[in-house]
Parts: C-alpha cells; sequence; structure tokens
C-alpha cells in the first residue's frame, strides 16, 4: 500500500472522529488540492520535493544492501561510476549511480575515496592592498605569429591597486627562470622592499623552482585553484583589455614586432587609459597620488555646474573617487579571516 494510501485513510479517519478536513490536511502536511487530485486520479503522488516515499523507491533491505557494496572491500575505494559497470560485468544490477550516490550522503558516506589527494575548494586567502606594491598578479598570455602553429607568449604583471602594469616581457616559449628573470627586473625597478605578495595561477612557470626561488626573496606566493580564471581576475581583465584593443594586430610577423607593439600598449595603457576601476584615472596617475587632485578638481566643475543649474540634478553630483583599498579574491559576507598585505 503506498503513501498515498495511508494518508488518504489517515484524513478520512480524522474527519471522522470531527475533524474539518482542511486541519486534517494540514496535520499530515498535505494541501487540500493533493488530496483531491489523490481521491480522482490513479495516479502516484506527483508533487515535486516530496518527503513522504515513492512507490517506486527502495525498500530498506535494498537501501542496507547498496551501503553494505558500497563498503565492501572490494568496493570500497571505487566510486559509484565504477561499482556500478563492476556490477554489471557479474550479472548484477543492484541500483543506478545516482541512486547509489544518493543512498551514500544520506548516509553521510559520500567522501573522497582512494590516494588521490582530495580536491581544494576553498578560495585563496583574500589579499587587500592600501598602497603600491603590495599585491602583484601575473599571467602569461600567447600571441600568434603569421607562421601556423607558432606562438609568441606575453607575460605581464600587474599591480592591483593602481592597476598599472609595473613589468612585461615577450618570449618564444613559457618557461620559469624568464618569469623569474622578469619578477626580479620588476621589482627592482619598482623598489620593491621584500613584502609583496604575488598571486597567479597554476600553470608551470608560477610554480616552477626558478620563479619560486626568485620570489623567495622578494615576498610570499599566492595560488589560483586549478582553472577557475575568477580567482586571478585583475590579469585576465588586463589580458581581454589588450586582446580587444582596437589597435591589436591578431597576429605578428616576428618577435620584435610583438615587442615593439606591447611596449606600445604598455605605455597606453599605464599612461593614457582612463581606468574605470580606479575613477577613470591612468594608472600612473593613481601611482603617483595625483588621482586625488584630479577627482577633486572634477567634484568641483560638477558643483559649481549644479550651482548653475540646481532644476537640472535630482540628486547628488557624482562622487568622482577612487577606492583606498582594493581586495584580491573578497569572501562575500564574511567580516572575519581578512589578511592585508604587509
Amino acid at each position: 500500500m503506498s503513501a498515498r494510501v495511508h494518508i488518504l485513510e489517515a484524513v478520512s479517519e480524522a474527519q471522522r472522529a470531527g475533524a474539518t478536513r482542511t486541519a486534517a490536511a494540514q496535520a499530515v502536511g498535505v494541501t487540500l488540492r493533493s488530496l483531491q487530485r489523490w481521491e480522482t486520479s490513479p495516479r502516484d503522488d506527483g508533487r515535486r520535493n516530496n518527503r513522504f516515499a515513492h512507490s517506486s523507491a527502495l525498500e530498506q533491505a535494498e537501501r542496507t544492501e547498496v551501503v553494505s557494496i558500497a563498503c565492501s572491500p572490494e568496493f570500497r575505494d571505487r566510486s559509484p561510476k565504477q561499482i556500478v559497470p563492476a556490477l554489471a560485468d557479474k550479472g548484477r544490477y543492484v541500483a543506478s549511480e545516482s541512486t547509489f550516490y544518493r543512498i551514500l550522503r544520506q548516509a553521510g558516506l559520500l567522501v573522497h575515496r582512494g590516494k588521490a589527494r582530495v580536491p581544494e575548494r576553498e578560495r585563496p586567502d583574500e589579499l587587500t592592498a592600501t598602497a603600491p606594491n603590495q599585491v602583484w598578479t601575473w599571467d602569461i598570455s600567447y600571441m600568434i605569429s603569421f607562421c601556423r602553429g607558432v606562438y609568441f607568449y606575453l607575460y605581464m604583471m600587474v599591480d592591483i591597486w593602481d592597476r598599472s602594469i609595473v613589468g612585461w616581457s615577450v618570449h618564444e616559449c613559457e618557461a620559469g627562470h624568464l618569469g623569474a628573470e622578469l619578477l626580479n627586473a620588476s621589482c627592482r625597478q619598482q623598489g620593491v622592499r621584500g613584502d609583496i605578495v604575488v598571486h597567479q595561477d597554476n600553470g608551470a612557470p608560477m610554480i616552477s623552482s626558478e620563479f619560486l626561488a626568485a620570489l623567495c626573496v622578494w615576498g610570499r606566493p599566492s595560488y589560483s585553484r586549478p582553472g577557475v580564471s575568477d580567482d586571478n581576475p585583475f590579469s585576465e581583465a588586463l589580458f581581454r583589455t589588450l586582446k580587444y584593443c582596437p589597435e591589436y594586430p591578431g597576429s605578428f610577423e616576428t618577435i620584435q614586432h610583438a615587442r615593439a607593439w606591447s611596449e606600445r600598449f604598455v605605455d597606453w595603457y599605464n599612461n593614457k587609459h582612463l581606468h574605470s576601476a580606479i575613477g577613470f584615472v591612468t594608472p600612473m596617475q593613481r601611482r603617483r597620488g595625483e588621482d586625488i587632485d584630479i577627482l577633486a578638481a572634477r567634484r568641483e566643475v560638477y558643483a559649481a555646474a549644479r550651482q548653475r543649474h540646481p532644476e537640472r540634478w535630482s540628486g547628488a553630483i557624482r562622487r568622482w573617487e577612487s577606492p583606498r583599498a582594493v581586495t584580491l579574491n573578497r569572501r562575500h559576507g564574511k567580516k572575519t579571516g581578512q589578511k592585508k598585505a604587509a
């Protein structure tokens, strides 16, 4: 007998005892419309997220068998995706993969199996920069050449506080020692004092011994989760600006061509590009501290415009400001555990 029949009988018994149909339905957690449908339709319970057992659900003995199989010495190191076909090879069908997963989850047994390292799902440390040379990010992007299958590789380091490109180079390959050379040159040029955090993804050059040996002199590393570009948004945004720049040629004849174009782009980006994330000033204006006076002058212009024609302003003037702190990998809603770069 299905759960639906039991519920209908319970409601009828409650009504015979003097309860109203509405009160009886509320007591068993069923709406009046569901009761009416069950009485007139031969189908089983059709509600979504039904908390009652379905007529086709596995019995308790079958659920116990699923758990027993998954925990047996033969299958305890295998996932349901491997258990189900192995049982089929033996001429047995116990349950589907999804049923195995659901029962194991309900029993608190859906855990990592085997000797492989458990995948890390936590976001990287939240890093906050309040001045230049506290947090850098970097990445490598390929540049297509005229020769099919041949690429040049653009290395770029950006300071998240002012979005300035603090170092770049173009090479014919990706290598850790080339990244180390760029890091050393950039830190010397920018006057880094050995307390910087450099964030990157998990590419081979980033985790190489050559790069890490160089980085330990200047600061410490921070890494993205594997395959998650959102953990390195500043470098990703920089490369998007570069690749979608109207002057981007699409392909380069020689590595000298790629280097010359990159040099012009860096000069434009640092000195002429009004960056939206820092109040529409250039990265170098913010790096030199000129953004404070520039934004203050803009506010005065807007205040004077509103004073001349107050009827044209329905609210406050544009704020014209840039953030005093920039955070990488912000954990929304979390107020504790924030780490600031020294």
